[in-house]
């Protein structure tokens, strides 16, 4: 999923909280009788998005090596998404521990953590001014894997290598990874950073994510400032939401000069094969006529005057309550444990994650189930609060009674960061 959530409508007074909706009980049910696992050889994680590329950092800080395996041809293989806010109390913590923190700021769009709200007449209902604290700096998913990829080892990362199915060795505590290139190796220690759709996970009996009724439709608009005054001026520097019951806008002000455009819409999954999306002009006007007459002209033109061809992407999450066999020498991070609706935290915990489990396996280099046992106790609290929160705040903010959540917000509101570290 591209982009996110905006930081300022998914502010809480409660405790910080990490994706996830695994069972305790589940998680735990077959440990205990089986022997420890010694990192022996190289760790095995799949896929190279943030928490797997975390992941691999962190073990390489602390001379731990790992491989990485990846089904996109190449760093470059396809668009990274948007722009991701990056809280100081989990994933700003996650990056000082790769030692990346100097490089993270230098890729910081300054001044793009301001929010604006406006009802679909575009009257501004109110808004929240970026402190200049960079308690939630923006900066794009592209830059920030970038930096991550270039930190590790050359061949640590194995391109192409797109897995197919994972089943159960032949060896006593081996798990067979088949690519679907028909190769395949066994390993012994095996970490899911494989995104929504997890080979690792149905290896593991794992639910499947389910379709939540939202699909976000996305456009760009360039050079802003000379070619889209208006649209600019609208945005600000940050972002800007404008929700009607089931259906909004969201413009995300980037770097270069972008403004990264959604049209949120509640829709059967369908749809999306109903519209024509290869012809860019006809399907944006659909899209927007989608919202209904009664939108200001200004509003629907941040749809229909995008300048990239529209990229229907419907929203998923894994079912509350879902749960996951554990098997020795097997764990999962990121969206692969606990894919939730967009709500600003996804990519902050799968750093998160990453870091964690990482310093928890340097801590015990001798028996990867006490490492992997430990992070399970560690995350499964902060996902049992995410199961109910990442549902709650997406659809308060993009659902059926949105207009009043967004002015019941803007009376809460604040920007979220360090106050609510604990």
């Amino acid at each position: 999923m591209a982009g996110a959530a905006p930081a300022a409508l998914t502010a809480r007074a409660t405790q910080p909280r990490a994706g996830g909706r695994t069972s305790r009980r589940s998680v735990e049910s077959h440990h205990g009788n089986q022997g420890a696992t010694t990192v022996n050889g190289s760790i095995t994680i799949i896929g190279a998005g943030l928490a797997g590329l975390t992941l691999a950092r962190v073990l390489h800080v602390h001379g731990i090596a790992s491989t990485v395996y990846e089904g996109e041809t190449s760093p470059m293989g396809r668009t990274q998404g948007g722009q991701l806010d990056i809280h100081d109390f989990n994933g700003q913590v996650a990056l000082q521990e790769c030692q990346l923190y100097d490089e993270f700021r230098s890729i910081v769009n300054m001044g793009a953590e301001a929010m604006r709200f406006f009802g679909p007449d575009a009257e501004l209902v109110g808004e929240i001014p970026d402190d200049g604290e960079l308690s939630n700096p923006e900066v794009l998913r592209g830059e920030l894997r970038r930096i991550l990829i270039e930190s590790l080892p050359p061949g640590t990362i194995r391109w192409n290598h797109k897995v197919a199915s994972i089943t159960a060795g032949a060896g006593q505590g081996q798990h067979t990874v088949n690519f679907a290139n028909g190769s395949s190796f066994d390993t012994d220690v095996l970490i899911g950073a494989d995104g929504a759709w997890s080979r690792v996970r149905k290896y593991l009996n794992g639910a499947e994510p389910e379709y939540t009724g939202t699909v976000w439709v996305e456009t760009f608009l360039h050079d802003v400032e000379q070619r889209h005054q208006r649209s600019a001026a609208l945005v600000g520097r940050g972002a800007m939401l404008a929700m009607e019951p089931g259906r909004g806008i969201f413009g995300h002000r980037e770097a270069n000069d972008v403004i990264h455009v959604y049209a949120v819409l509640k829709k059967p999954l369908e749809w999306l094969q109903w519209v024509d999306f290869s012809d860019r002009e006809r399907a944006l006007t659909h899209v927007a006529q989608q919202l209904g007459p009664e939108w200001a002209p200004e509003l629907l033109k941040l749809i229909t005057n995008g300048e990239t061809a529209p990229v229907g992407r419907p929203i998923w999450g894994l079912p509350l309550g879902h749960t996951w066999d554990r098997v020795p020498g097997v764990m999962l991070v990121g969206d692969a444990a606990h894919l939730t609706p967009p709500d600003g935290d996804g990519a902050n915990w799968a750093l998160y994650d990453g870091a964690q489990l990482a310093n928890l396996i340097v801590e015990n280099p001798a028996d990867i189930e006490t490492a992997f046992t430990t992070f399970a106790e560690q995350m499964l609290p902060r996902s049992a609060a995410s199961s109910v929160e990442g549902y709650q705040s997406f659809e308060q903010t993009f659902g059926y009674n949105a207009p009043t959540n967004l002015r019941n917000m803007m009376d809460r509101a604040k920007t979220y960061g360090r106050q609510h570290r604990r």
